[in-house]
């Protein structure tokens, strides 16, 4: 799962520097964001909680 996570991350974050390249800042940001909130790695939206 984190594999596949991981490689999702790159694709996203690969297209928001494509769109950073290409005039669109707040979709490449929004992108970035999204890349980062998606990786199994730092804070991701599909750790699971702690407090479980």
């Amino acid at each position: 799962m984190n594999l596949v996570l991981w490689i999702v991350a790159v694709i996203i974050g690969i297209i928001g520097i494509v769109q950073l390249l290409q005039g669109q800042i707040i979709l490449g940001i929004v992108l970035l964001v999204v890349a980062c909130l998606v990786g199994p790695g730092g804070y991701s939206i599909f750790r699971r909680s702690a407090h479980r």
